[in-house]
């Protein structure tokens, strides 16, 4: 019988054990100027790039707004604006580092739609792949992700100073689609 080792998987499931009243915001941590996180990618003047510490997919993105909003309707011009750039941004570094397939991305508004932050808007950016939901998934509720977030972490900022060196158009072909 093969193993699989997920470590990251048990503090997941930990991490529901007891109540997190005084538990700080790990985007606000993570928003935080003097942090260091190797799963941070980028800030930028509204918004942070980090990776998703428990993924469903490798290449698992959010994008939230540096400061504790927890309401879409809440941002500002320049935080949404900003928002949506990333979105574009990381979705075409993701789309050429990766490969994918297709993408999930979206945003859970609340706690009764699925957010784990409730507190703390957050777009996610899920890559996909043709049958990256398998048996392990559906019948064993294991995700398997071959790499380690901080490696992936590393693989994706070497392409975002692709797109910001060359621009976005470097990486996407005109017209094209998944």
């Amino acid at each position: 019988m093969e193993q699989l080792w997920s470590p990251w998987r048990s503090e997941y499931i930990d991490s529901f054990s007891s109540p997190k009243d005084n538990e700080e915001c790990f985007l606000c941590t993570a928003a935080s100027p003097d942090i260091c996180d190797d799963l941070l990618i980028t800030k930028g003047e509204h918004c942070l790039i980090i990776m998703n510490k428990f993924p469903y997919n490798a290449g698992h993105l959010l994008i939230a707004p540096l400061r504790h909003c927890a309401d879409l309707l809440a941002l500002d011009s320049e935080e949404y604006q900003e928002m949506m750039n990333w979105t574009k941004i990381m979705t075409a570094v993701i789309r050429n580092v990766y490969k994918p397939h297709g993408f999930n991305i979206g945003i859970n508004l609340g706690q009764a739609a699925g957010a784990g932050v409730p507190g703390h808007l957050h777009m996610h950016i899920v890559p996909r792949w043709n049958g990256d939901t398998n048996f392990m998934s559906t019948i064993g509720d294991l995700k398997v992700i071959s790499h380690s977030n901080s490696t992936i972490a590393k693989e994706i900022r070497k392409g975002l100073v692709h797109v910001q060196q060359h621009g976005i158009d470097s990486i996407i072909e005109k017209g094209a689609s998944l």
